[in-house]
Formats: structure tokens, sequence, C-alpha cells
């Protein structure tokens, strides 16, 4: 087995975590800002020293190559440097570092390797700043459309584009250097797991076999604005209460079903909006996911079976969008945990709740993703954290399962 150098690893968590440093332990790094686009050069910088040849895209997203023995694909790894408002420094970026990492130790320790070795840097996954998420390699696995994608405008910026973003970046490349199913062999991308899981179970790595499915609606609730201190309680058409009601019955029904299923009404808004009027209408979501698409449908029909009338008021249920769950090359997932088995880390077989560029990327060449815990869960805050010894197993995991692949395929 090979192993990653623990200084080395800490030097490229402590040096990115420079840019766009909160302050408070975490980062603000939107996508294609000036704090993304300074991590995007010492990226460059980097890679640049090892030997690598590093090409973008048309979407910017960056690909850093170091020669292979032999001409045949390459193997890809990495994720992104873009985080959302406060985030935390290890969210997508370690995924990067790991694979830095890795790639580093093969060149400092002449390890011998057929395959060329790309790590990548995916444009805006996180759709903190141009919306939506996971924009660029979507666009590459014809999820989104590029058109559409470029007209995104920034939420820091009013009238500001993903397209003037990419103009003025200095980043954007030829659209012939997209990853490709001609060009990489295998995709494998390291992950914070966002989640308490791997942390409360004392658990080095998680073997991840995919990503869960999920459905998301937006329920609209209709009353009756009226005068809040001349309207008695029983000829009130409160939307709000009306949403309540409708709250408690889904967390109730849903409650029933799988004890792995997650669901949250994340987002909720109220109209007009003043503590003197009684709500004329409440809009609501639900984020429902799971694995398994039986049980998703159960969720479905909950969700469409919510009283269509409450409280004197209407409720109607819209279905915004939803996704199928994804599965990861069975083949590459056991690399990933005969790599973690041999190199004595404690490992868990796992699906991933949140979404990642490796959901898209599956479709095109043959993926699998490495988690490490993040500390009592915390993610998408600055009390986002991965301990230094944990993030370097997960890159010996990744140099190891790197090169098993390299070993084996053609």
């Amino acid at each position: 087995m090979k192993f990653c150098c623990l200084e080395r690893m800490k030097d490229k968590i402590n040096t990115f975590s420079s840019f766009g440093d909160t302050g408070n332990g975490g980062i603000t790094r939107l996508s294609l800002s000036k704090e993304a686009i300074a991590a995007r050069a010492e990226f460059k910088k980097r890679m640049e020293a090892l030997g690598a040849v590093v090409v973008t895209d048309d979407l910017a997203n960056m690909y850093a190559t170091i020669e292979g023995d032999e001409d045949l694909p390459a193997i890809m790894s990495g994720s992104h440097l873009d985080s959302v408002v406060k985030g935390g420094n290890y969210d997508g970026v370690l995924g990067v570092l790991t694979a830095m990492e890795a790639a580093e130790t093969i060149v400092r320790d002449h390890i011998p390797h057929r395959h060329p070795i790309t790590v990548v840097v995916w444009t805006n996954e996180e759709g903190a700043r141009f919306e939506p998420a996971m924009m660029s390699s979507g666009v590459i696995c014809g999820k989104f459309d590029k058109d559409t994608m470029l007209r995104s405008e920034a939420k820091d910026i009013p009238g500001y584009t993903f397209k003037d973003a990419l103009l003025e970046s200095g980043f954007m490349g030829d659209i012939g250097n997209r990853m490709s199913p001609e060009k990489y062999i295998a995709s494998i991308e390291l992950h914070a797991e966002q989640g308490p899981v791997l942390y409360e179970e004392n658990r080095d790595i998680g073997i991840v076999s995919g990503v869960v499915g999920m459905v998301n609606y937006e329920f609209r609730v209709k009353g009756q604005a009226d005068h809040a201190g001349t309207t008695p309680m029983k000829y009130r058409k409160d939307a709000l209460y009306a949403a309540a009601q409708a709250l408690e019955y889904l967390y109730t029904e849903l409650g029933k079903l799988d004890e792995e299923l997650v669901y949250t009404i994340g987002k909720i808004a109220a109209y007009p909006n003043i503590h003197t009027i009684i709500p004329e209408e409440v809009r609501m979501t639900i984020d429902s996911r799971h694995k398994s698409p039986e049980v998703l449908k159960q969720v479905i029909s909950v969700i469409e079976n919510v009283p269509e009338k409450l409280s004197g008021c209407t409720v109607e249920a819209v279905r915004e969008w939803d996704r199928k769950t994804v599965d990861f090359d069975k083949r590459l997932v056991s690399f990933v945990e005969t790599s973690a088995d041999k190199l004595g880390y404690s490992s868990k077989r796992m699906y991933s709740g949140a979404g990642h560029d490796s959901q898209y990327i599956c479709e095109l060449v043959p993926t699998a993703m490495i988690f490490v815990p993040s500390d009592k869960g915390h993610s998408h805050c600055e009390l986002e954290y991965t301990p230094l010894e944990n993030c370097l197993k997960g890159a010996n995991v990744l140099l190891n399962t790197i090169l098993e692949i390299d070993r084996i395929s053609n």
C-alpha cells in the first residue's frame, strides 16, 4: 500500500482555507468570485509545479493531467473549490486537495502508473452564486442547456450573469477540453460526508454506493387577508394556520414510512407578511429523499393526499422537480472498499443524501465516491471540520484506489 504525506496535506488545507477566509473558521468562496479565482490560480501553480498540463473547457472546468507511461484514457479525481456563504473548509475543496495530494505522491515517490492522472475542478457545484447547483457537470452530461445556464444571474450582483463571470475569470477555455467517455476510464471523488453517520459510528471511511433519489414539492395555501384585530377567530381563513396543519399532516404520515427517509420543510413564506393582517397565502417547500423508488412513491402519495381544504383555505401541492437514485459503478465501489480494508481503516457502505457532480458524471464515466467524517455532522457552516488524520486516511484510500484502477484497467 502507498501513503500520502501528512505535512503536505496539512499545508494544502491551510493554504486553501485562506481564500475567502471569513475569520470565524470558515470561508465564503462563491463560484468565479475573486476568492475562487485566487484558489484556482493556486491550484494551477501547484499542479504545474508537479509537471501537470492544465487546461480548461468552455465552462471553466479545470483539468490538470500528469502523463502516464502508456497511451491510455485518464483516471480522474477531484471536486469543486466554490463554497456556500459562510461555508466550511472541507466541502468540495477536500476532494480537490486529496486528489492533488494523491497526484503529488505519485510524482514525488516516482510511483509507476500506466494511465494519465487528471485532477479536476468543477465550476459552480454549489449553485450558491449562480443557480442551479452542479451546473457545469450538468451541462456536460446533458442535464442543463448551456445557453440557459449562461443567463443565470448572480445572487450577489444584480444583472451579472454566469457568462459575464466566465468571460472575466480568465479560466474559460475550449469546448474540446471537456470531460468525455473517450478521454477518461474512471472518476473517483472524495468528499466530506456532510452528515453525522461516520462520526457517530466512529468510522474512518464511507464507501459511497450512490446518491439517493429525491422529490421536491411546493405547497400553495390560499386563504383570505383580513384585519387581525377585528376578525373573529371563527370567521377567519388563515393561510398560515392551514399551512401548519398541512405540515403536521406531512410529518405524521411521512413518519410512518421507512426510518431512512428524510424530509424537510426548508422554505416558507407568508403573504402579505404584515403583523396586523391575517395571512392570505403561504408557500412552503418539502424536500424528501430516499434510495428506494418504492418509498419515494409512498412519499408522493402522502404529499398528494394532503387535504385540499384546511380551515377554510385551499391547499395545492405542486411538483417542482425530482431525481432518481443513482448507483455508482460496483467494481469501482469495491476497489474503494478493498483499499480501505487493506489500509486497516474502518468503513461503512452508504448512500449520499446530498447531491454531487459525481451523480451526473457517472452517466458518462464509471464513477465512485469516498466519504470522510464530518465532525458532529456539521456542514455548509463555519463549524464544518474533518480532522487532519481523517483527511489523510481519505487521501490514502483515494491514492490506492487510483493505483488499483491503473493496475487492472486498459
